[in-house]
């Protein structure tokens, strides 16, 4: 809840569109994972089932009662129907959520990774005393942690695809996918659990700069309240177009003055933007509370 109201820029195709907080993004990635962690307890109980109902499924030589025992005493389902082996759409499922999990592991860390870049430094790392960033640049403080665990992430999805295509065996049975699952099955399910490790690690030491994530915010002339002058001034009467026109004529003055100018500035000088509103109705669609009103809300969906 630290940050559940620090300002920050929220980013489309990486460029800056209007504030949010960064609490709202840690609480994204919690509901997020708490998807994944549903997903993960039920891949795991579709998996958990037993067979032992001979060579090609039918308990010919052996009796069923056989497997429920079998069953019962690991803690496992029985399986309903089998050929030789459990069908390996179960085990696809398994594979492909590990692969989902990553996915959402690389969001986070893509997340951090882009946050610390030098010329946005909104969060970081945690860099401890002594730890070098670069063998030749002693300045560098990169992140490779979260580079590690993208790079984990692109393993984990890559089992995935074995297991899919392990489902498609010969009839009742054949071994094409015996010596895919003892390759993807250590494999997969440690690196997901080292990259879980890693990933709590590196949100419980991140570093936060929200005096940063201000200056950014304010870095391009309050271009970011753009939508609601546009809006404004459709209420006030201006057909939807010429909202547009006026105010993406004032945004491209400050964009091509990096930010120098103010977009409030330049709105207020335009007479056609104040012959619908007034200077202190422009004033009010460039106040950065609105953007957050319904936080406590979010917030209450995400974490009850």
């Amino acid at each position: 809840m630290e940050h559940k109201y620090t300002p920050t820029i929220g980013r489309s195709h990486g460029i800056h569109a209007e504030p949010v907080t960064f609490g709202l993004k840690l609480a994204q990635a919690y509901a997020e994972f708490d998807r994944c962690r549903a997903r993960l307890v039920a891949a795991r109980r579709e998996i958990a089932t037993c067979a032992i109902s001979g060579a090609v499924g039918t308990f010919a030589n052996i009796d069923p009662s056989v497997e429920a025992h079998v069953a019962e005493k690991l803690g496992l389902a029985i399986e309903p129907v089998s050929t030789q082996v459990i069908p390996r759409d179960r085990h696809a499922m398994y594979f492909a959520t590990l692969a989902v999990v990553a996915g959402s592991i690389e969001r986070l860390a893509v997340e951090i990774r882009h946050l610390q870049r030098t010329e946005v430094l909104e969060a970081e790392e945690y860099f401890s005393p002594g730890q070098k960033g670069s063998s030749a640049m002693p300045h560098k403080r990169n992140p490779i942690l979260t580079e590690n665990l993208t790079g984990q992430a692109r393993m984990i999805r890559a089992y995935a695809l074995p297991a899919l295509e392990n489902v498609a065996l010969w009839h009742e049975r054949d071994i094409s996918h015996s010596s895919v699952e003892r390759f993807i099955g250590p494999d997969a399910t440690i690196t997901l659990d080292f990259a879980l490790a890693r990933l709590t690690g590196v949100v419980e030491k991140l570093l936060v700069y929200p005096a940063r994530m201000q200056k950014n915010l304010d870095a391009m002339g309050g271009l970011v309240h753009s939508q609601r002058v546009l809006l404004a001034l459709t209420q006030a009467g201006v057909s939807r177009e010429d909202a547009y026109r006026l105010v993406q004529r004032n945004a491209m003055k400050v964009w091509e003055s990096d930010g120098k100018l103010s977009l409030l500035d330049l709105l207020k000088a335009d007479a056609e933007v104040t012959a619908a509103l007034s200077g202190a109705e422009l004033e009010d669609r460039f106040d950065l509370a609105y953007h957050f009103a319904q936080v406590d809300t979010i917030f209450a969906r995400v974490f009850g």
